[in-house]
């Protein structure tokens, strides 16, 4: 009998996650306009932008893709499959476990628990694709669940806040302040494990202003990045998730004090800075280092 493969153990990735767009399966021609668009992430669309008759077509034309080997744009490309407790999901999972040329990371909707993450990481890591994965909180049990959820896979970069169905679900508006404990549940539970956390689209293309705001709020919440329904809205997104210079020079400075004094703690700029903050400041660092010319 074969011996089972080893579980995967990396740290999750530090990259700029400000924005990021779905293009369609069913479209690949869709796809390389989308990696232009200056997102940050495109998500190729398997699950709700298609409808049950083009399923097996977006699936085979969407994993297609990623047969062709990528270009190191910066951009990082996701696959949203369909949810784990369905045909249509588990359809997709076959197909990835099928294939030579995987993507490099999965997107996971309607998550309900951390069996299902725990349930998927073994099959890949059986299989050896290292294919990373981040799980959209979008229903009341991943929120009820979510610190669990976010624990249950090295392999998880970040968790997305499906606004528009936790809405439903909680039976509230959608709108900021109805699902600001939600969404501080889903900040909290990324940041206990050093992982991003995306915030849901906003829906108005035209209240690009609103927009900006909802999104200068979640930054100060905690969150990483927004999503966005149409390639006019990420420039704004980018803006507001972008640090300013002098955010970017303090985090070379706090980088810089802890590789010189190899400890615990350092003072940078008269304050007290601890460890943990390392990896915001490694994340500006990398937005810095995508937006350099």
């Amino acid at each position: 009998m074969l011996d089972k493969a080893e579980p995967m153990t990396t740290e999750p990735s530090v990259r700029p996650r400000r924005s990021f767009i779905f293009a369609p399966g069913l479209k690949p021609e869709m796809f390389p306009k989308a990696l232009a668009s200056g997102t940050d992430i495109v998500c190729v669309e398997l699950e709700d932008g298609i409808a049950p008759k083009d399923k097996d077509e977006a699936r085979q034309k969407g994993l297609a893709l990623f047969a062709v080997p990528q270009a190191d744009d910066g951009v990082e490309r996701i696959v949203r499959i369909n949810c784990l407790r369905t045909a249509f999901g588990l359809a997709d999972v076959n197909a990835v476990l099928a294939t030579d040329t995987p993507p490099p990371a999965l997107m996971l909707p309607k998550v309900m628990t951390p069996d299902e993450i725990v349930w998927l990481d073994d099959l890949l890591t059986e299989r050896g694709h290292d294919i990373r994965l981040h799980v959209i909180i979008e229903t009341n049990a991943s929120l009820e669940g979510v610190y669990e959820i976010a624990r249950a896979s090295p392999r998880i970069d970040a968790l997305f806040f499906g606004g528009v169905d936790m809405a439903a679900e909680l039976r509230c508006s959608n709108a900021w302040e109805p699902l600001l404990y939600a969404r501080s549940r889903v900040v909290h539970a990324a940041a206990s494990v050093g992982i991003d956390a995306i915030d849901v689209p906003y829906l108005d293309l035209e209240n690009p202003d609103g927009m900006a705001e909802e999104a200068r709020l979640a930054r100060q919440l905690g969150f990483s990045g927004k999503g966005s329904i149409h390639p006019k809205q990420i420039p704004i997104l980018n803006g507001v998730f972008t640090p300013t210079e002098a955010e970017i020079a303090h985090a070379e400075r706090i980088l810089n004090a802890f590789t010189e004094a190899d400890t615990g703690l350092v003072v940078v700029d008269g304050k007290l800075i601890e460890k943990p903050v390392l990896r915001e400041m490694q994340r500006i660092l990398s937005i810095a280092e995508r937006i350099s010319p």
